[in-house]
């Protein structure tokens, strides 16, 4: 069976039992702090399990996209060194919101499995929740008896609370877990050894393919659990395994969902899948990381240095790296394999079928740039080595190199092993641990468990109407981090308060208590659809009413600078073409930050044509115009633009302002003229193919052009108030053009005249013309003369030393025959003179400079030089 056929049989046979299909959630998490990426299929769920919303559907089932690599789920070393272990993988779900529970969970998984897949149920085994004393839970004997019913009782076995007891986090709902496992062995294998004592002991063809979990308690604060009011179901099954199973494969790579891949990459690298174990793990790791990449660059997540976008790079570079050393490849390749990954897979997820050149230009920039890296890595790595005093070299020299310039620490341990070297790995993973530690230190957040106050409570958001109101906490806990210290999160009944979201930064404000005493609202969040207040302290009487008042002249400016970049999206759309799309945005009080995809660099004239097109608009004085509750259809129809990356319900918010209309949550103003002014402060390339513009208005832009004024009037004073400085500032271009030229033509006469001084210093040592001498000269001046009197005397040993504003240069110039002759090296001459200037230098063996910060140390390097030509 395909894979694509197999995809929709479990959809359908869900569908059959009144589940509602709903499609992958994006793989890139957007409003959960608690997670960088959607690692289980019912992350998109958890709002239910939480209470904190209500579905429409008790019954659900999808196949979600989920990225496994950081964290709790770390399963990025694995990959490619196994055959089952993947980053990016679809895992396939059904879920009961308080509907059924164990029964028909394990009913309907067994008969998709069995009657509608016709897998034989002799090669399957099922494990339970053995129960564990600390936390006082007995063993699942309600559904070891379910079970029972399907299967003999010699498969199903016990397992512990880490492989059978399923938790959200170190808070939150949980419960046992029932797995089921199959056997893809030969019957002679099987023979040999008995399936049952291959569970879950990492046995590459005994693996687990469906986790039902039984969510029916709550993991507290302090670690005890609760019975939840509400049972439900949550169960996910690794398509890519089951694809194995139902292909007859030994691997999850040899089915259709990665042979594809493969291939491309065979017929690029020109290598041979299945001959070596090196090349199969490289090809492996490439075709696993390429769709892991790729899907999250078409949900919105860019490569970059920080959070999730750091994430991404290092599973690409992982990939680079792994063509680079084993596959023999030195030029990027990777982004060729998107439009396989965008064929075969742009049914199900069309975003990536949407999104495929973007995914190219950035993988191909993102290629050549690590492979840059790396060859700066290599020569940075021969420098470690050929300064190191012993065959071992230092872990921490090795960790320096991984974490300042990403040299991965596996290429480095490889090139040492082929030349002969060892490295200390003890001492770098010591550097590692001591770097994560301070990483761990610095968001090391504990939370309490949630004070209710007001059990049937219901939150409601009036903030786009309202910037007062009178409140009641339902619900509140303390936080305590290392960053901010100890903090109070607040959940209210009804709140004016807008929680970051889309782009937008939170509201602050104040709690006002009825003694005219105020709290200060520090930042406003929102949670698995929870808004939550966060303050410095609680409330004295915590049962009170509250007036809760937004900070006005701040929504005021996040809305301005909201407002602007739905006006910017449409003139870029506008001057630059329709293939313009938002590829993400910062709005804040101060300024605006807005990414696009476009190919080239934007021209002044058409930044100057965007920045007119949204003043334009400002100045017409457009108003809102914004509809609720919009069938999402619908709104799409009426020409709405959908962002990147975003996830919709089935009723929107739609925002307009004439031609512009977006689907938008956030803040905006009333009418585009309180935007008042709107102006660009830069335009510049954020990866290939996406642009990004800051930009700001409102009172930034006052504060802008009266800085600018201020600035025009210092130099006017500075041109002696000139009535026109621009032909000033001209004349003084001209002038100073001149005045280099008049140094230069100095410069060349001084360094002749020091060429003839030096030369006539030059005396014969050991059979070497030899010379060292202080000059006054800079770095340019000491290399041509260094290389006219290269020209001029055979056999030239020459160090030259100078003071040059505060800073001590050397150059080492050593004539050719005579680096051969006497295997003299300048490069590493002039490092270890540099010891004596504090500084470094290099070069080649015959010429090389070094630049310090002791000018002193100038006369004892010279003065050592002569013992290179006396050894």
């Amino acid at each position: 069976m395909k894979s694509q056929e197999l995809r929709s049989e479990f959809l359908s046979f869900f569908e059959s039992k009144q589940h509602q299909i709903v499609p992958s959630a994006p793989m890139v998490m957007k409003d959960d702090p608690t997670l960088l990426f959607t690692n289980a299929g019912m992350n998109q769920f958890k709002e239910y399990f939480l209470g904190n919303a209500t579905p429409k559907y008790t019954r659900i089932t999808d196949t979600q996209k989920c990225l496994r690599v950081s964290g709790k789920h770390n399963d990025l070393e694995e990959v490619g060194k196994d055959t089952y272990h993947h980053t990016m993988f679809e895992m396939l779900g059904n879920w009961s919101i308080g509907d059924y529970f164990k029964d028909e969970a394990i009913a309907w998984a067994w008969e998709f499995l069995t009657d509608k897949l016709k897998i034989d149920e002799n090669s399957l085994y099922v494990t339970i929740f053995e129960g564990d004393e600390k936390d006082g839970i007995a063993k699942d004997t309600e559904a070891y008896d379910l079970w029972k019913r399907h299967i003999s009782e010699e498969r199903i076995l016990l397992g512990d609370k880490k492989d059978n007891f399923w938790e959200m986090g170190d808070q939150g709902p949980c419960g046992p877990a029932s797995e089921i496992h199959v056997d893809i062995r030969s019957d002679a294998e099987k023979t040999e050894v008995d399936g049952r004592e291959l569970v879950n002991q990492d046995h590459p063809q005994v693996v687990e393919v469906w986790n039902l979990v039984f969510i029916q308690y709550n993991r507290m604060a302090n670690g005890s659990l609760k019975e939840l009011p509400a049972k439900h179901i949550d169960t996910g099954m690794g398509f890519e395994r089951l694809a194995m199973v139902m292909q007859g494969k030994q691997s999850n790579y040899d089915t259709d969902v990665f042979t594809p891949l493969i291939e491309e990459i065979e017929t690029i690298t020109k290598t041979t899948y299945g001959v070596s174990e090196e090349t199969d793990i490289a090809i492996r790791v490439i075709a696993d990381h390429l769709r892991a990449v790729s899907f999250a660059i078409a949900d919105g997540q860019l490569p970059s240095n920080n959070g999730a976008g750091y994430v991404i790079r290092r599973i690409l570079r992982r990939a680079i790296r792994y063509g680079f050393t084993f596959l023999n490849t030195k030029g990027a390749f990777i982004y060729k394999l998107v439009s396989v990954l965008s064929q075969q897979m742009g049914e199900a997820f069309p975003e990536l079928k949407k999104q495929s050149q973007l995914c190219e230009n950035i993988i191909k920039e993102e290629e050549k740039s690590f492979l840059r890296t790396l060859s700066q890595g290599l020569g940075l790595l021969e420098d470690v080595i050929e300064k190191a005093s012993s065959k071992e070299i230092s872990g921490q020299k090795a960790f320096e190199l991984y974490d300042t310039y990403g040299f991965p620490i596996d290429l480095t341990a490889l090139i040492l092993e082929e030349k002969g070297l060892t490295l200390n790995h003890k001492e770098f993973d010591l550097a590692l641990e001591k770097q994560k530690e301070r990483s761990r230190s610095a968001a090391q957040t504990s939370a309490d468990d949630w004070v209710i106050l007001r059990e049937e409570a219901a939150e409601e958001f009036i903030g786009y109407d309202q910037l007062e109101a009178e409140v009641k906490i339902t619900k509140y806990r303390k936080v305590k981090s290392t960053k901010d210290g100890e903090l109070y999160q607040l959940v209210f009944d009804r709140t004016p308060f807008y929680p970051e979201g889309g782009g937008q930064v939170g509201d602050k404000g104040y709690l006002e208590e009825s003694d005219g005493k105020v709290i200060q609202v520090i930042d406003t969040r929102k949670e698995n659809n929870l808004i939550i207040q966060i303050t410095k302290k609680l409330p004295r009487d915590i049962d009170a009413r509250f007036k809760a008042v937004v900070n006005q002249d701040l929504r005021n400016r996040a809305a301005s600078n909201h407002t602007a970049t739905h006006l910017l999206h449409q003139a870029l759309r506008k001057v630059l073409g329709e293939h313009v799309e938002q590829k993400g945005s910062l709005v804040n009080t101060e300024y605006l930050r807005f990414d696009f995809s476009h190919f080239s660099k934007v021209s002044a004239e058409e930044l100057t044509e965007i920045e007119k097109f949204v003043n334009i608009k400002i100045h017409e004085q457009i108003a809102l115009n914004e509809k609720r509750g919009v069938p999402f259809e619908k709104a799409i129809a009426e020409g709405a633009t959908a962002l990147f990356g975003e996830k919709y319900g089935e009723t929107v918010r739609v925002i307009r302002y004439e031609d512009s209309v977006e689907l938008c949550g956030g803040t905006h103003v009333q009418n585009t003229a309180d935007i008042w002014h709107f102006k660009i402060l830069t335009e510049g390339a954020v990866a290939s193919g996406v642009r990004r513009i800051e930009a700001i208005t409102r009172d930034a832009v006052k504060t802008y052009f009266t800085e600018q004024s201020d600035q025009y009037d210092a130099v006017r004073r500075l041109l002696n108030n000139t009535k026109d400085p621009q032909k000033s500032v001209k004349d003084l271009q001209v002038e100073n053009v001149d005045l280099k030229k008049q140094i230069e033509k100095l410069l060349i006469e001084k360094s002749g005249k020091v060429k003839g001084d030096l030369k006539a210093a030059i005396k014969e040592v050991n059979g070497v013309h030899y010379l060292a001498e202080q000059v006054d000269l800079d770095a340019n001046g000491m290399k041509d003369v260094a290389f006219q009197l290269g020209g001029e005397v055979e056999n030239l040993f020459l160090i030259l030393g100078s003071k040059q504003k505060g800073k001590a240069l050397l150059s080492c110039y050593i004539s050719k025959d005579l680096v051969k002759l006497k295997n003299l090296n300048a490069g590493q001459i002039i490092r270890e003179l540099g010891k004596y200037i504090q500084g470094g230098g290099g070069g080649q063996p015959f010429f090389a400079t070094a630049g310090g910060k002791n000018p002193e140390g100038i006369k004892q390097a010279l003065d050592e030089a002569q013992k290179y030509i006396l050894d």
